[in-house]
């Protein structure tokens, strides 16, 4: 498909701005998940451990779907240069953060540039590249999350030991303010394809309300009542948007089956992933007895696999199609989350976790990459970021109400086994210079019985996956055609 949205725009510029923005990303992934323990552990409140994640997918779920729209009606330009800006200024307010509740609100600031970078990056890489083309440039994207999941974990040990937690939200702010500079300079748009409508608020508002109940009711916080309003917020989205003269979310998108069994699956695989990326530090630290350097290694591992896998499917789907690449994945994802479940234990090396790790990472590199390139492939340019838009969504929802209900199950697991001090007792990277609180074998194993049963429901997570992964329908392979 060449469709490029402005033949002005200096390529090769433009895809620079493109990966420092995507390092800053990658970073922030990394690097804030090998600290996370170490935050908890210095501010408190292990009782909320998953909401400083899941405030943050929370944010981009609220706002990804908005932005995909902004971005087809009013250009990619602003839209992208707003989120880098609200993402620096959310990671300094981070670091500056003298509170859990102040570092969650923080977090949400972070969050709604995040929602503005994601799906706008994808939009830009779609129309600056054709399918053909993707395959070749899609290895410098892999390799700049290859290269952070090896370089962020030291990085955040380094910035533990040497300075300050605060710095692990800091250190990528230099990459978002030159990315900024370069696509400024490097990227020129033309006039968006079609005159901007007015901004369906009331659309956003209730996808906003219905969104943000439902974490809440996942995470534990009076569900009854919650989930009650998230339902009702979710019917009025949908009346709002089938009146609407420029819906957020055009419904007709959810009735193609190809939008709507990727968007179930990419909903799926990031609770998967988010979930393994927020939990498996905490039990490499204070169940294993890890470095927090040695904890982030072992969830980056993950992101040493994904690149490599999102290279190699992206230049193979012209000649497979769509369809197996994402069964493929889904099974890999599936078999590796039932692995890492069945080993788990406090006497398990940390190698074997990598090496599921980087295993499941295979996996998810190959079923994203397909699930995103064909719903960009099957519609035409004027709706393709509200189509990537509606497929990050779908990975913010599934990410924010999965650590958030995770997070609950760990909480009401903890009440029954161990104080909320003594993890936080266990979590400190200076323990070894202290003696804890009990006996430190039957602490680790009582927080190991706290956290296995997340890693079950995740194994589970990744099963029903490959069940939606099979709803995909047949594509043409030697045309990478995209199914309908």
């Amino acid at each position: 498909m060449n469709a490029p949205y402005a033949p002005r725009t200096h390529r090769r510029l433009t895809t620079a701005a493109i990966l420092l923005v995507m390092a800053m990303s990658a970073l922030e992934a990394t690097v804030v998940s090998t600290a996370m323990p170490t935050v908890i552990a210095e501010l408190g409140g292990v009782a909320y451990y998953g909401w400083v994640a899941a405030s943050y997918l929370l944010a981009v779920t609220v706002s990804v779907t908005v932005y995909g729209k902004l971005a087809d009606s009013y250009g990619r330009r602003p839209v992208f240069l707003a989120g880098i800006a609200m993402f620096l200024l959310g990671s300094l307010a981070c670091g500056a953060s003298g509170s859990i509740p102040v570092l969650i609100a923080a977090r949400l600031l972070q969050g709604l540039g995040a929602g503005a970078i994601q799906p706008t990056t994808m939009t830009l890489i779609g129309d600056l590249y054709t399918l053909e083309e993707r395959g070749r440039v899609q290895g410098l994207f892999g390799a700049v999350w290859g290269v952070s999941g090896i370089v962020g974990p030291l990085v955040g040990g380094w910035l533990l030991r040497g300075l300050s937690w605060r710095w692990v939200f800091w250190v990528n702010i230099p990459f978002g303010v030159l990315g900024a500079l370069v696509f400024l300079y490097g990227y020129r748009e033309a006039r968006p394809a079609r005159a901007p409508a007015a901004l369906d608020l009331q659309g956003a508002a209730s996808l906003g309300l219905s969104a943000g109940c439902l974490l809440l009711g996942c995470g534990g916080h009076r569900p009854a009542v919650t989930l009650t309003v998230s339902a009702l917020a979710a019917v009025l989205f949908v009346l709002v948007e089938r009146r609407a003269e420029d819906p957020m979310v055009p419904l007709g998108l959810l009735r193609e089956r190809t939008v709507a069994v990727t968007t179930a699956s990419t909903m799926l695989l990031g609770g998967a992933m988010m979930g393994a990326l927020t939990f498996m530090p905490l039990y490499a630290q204070g169940v294993l007895r890890a470095t927090p350097t040695q904890a982030g290694a072992t969830v980056a591992a993950m992101l040493v696999g994904w690149p490599i896998a999102s290279a190699v499917t992206a230049r193979l789907l012209v000649k497979v199609g769509f369809r197996r690449p994402m069964l493929l994945g889904s099974w890999v994802v599936a078999a590796a989350l039932l692995g890492i479940a069945a080993t788990l234990s406090p006497a398990v090396p940390r190698w074997s976790l990598q090496a599921w790790m980087v295993l499941y990472g295979l996996g998810m590199g190959v079923a994203n990459t397909a699930s995103l390139l064909v719903v960009q492939t099957s519609v035409d340019a004027s709706r393709r970021g509200v189509v990537t838009g509606v497929n990050a969504f779908g990975r913010s929802i599934g990410s924010a109400v999965g650590t958030g209900a995770l997070g609950a199950l760990l909480t009401w697991r903890l009440l029954g086994l161990l104080p909320f001090e003594t993890v936080q007792a266990l979590l400190r990277p200076d323990r070894r210079g202290e003696p804890l609180p009990g006996d430190p074998a039957a602490l680790a194993e009582a927080l190991s019985r706290a956290l296995l049963p997340l890693f079950w429901v995740l194994a589970g997570v990744g099963l029903l996956n490959v069940l939606v992964a099979h709803a995909m329908p047949e594509d043409s392979p030697r045309r990478g055609g995209a199914p309908r």
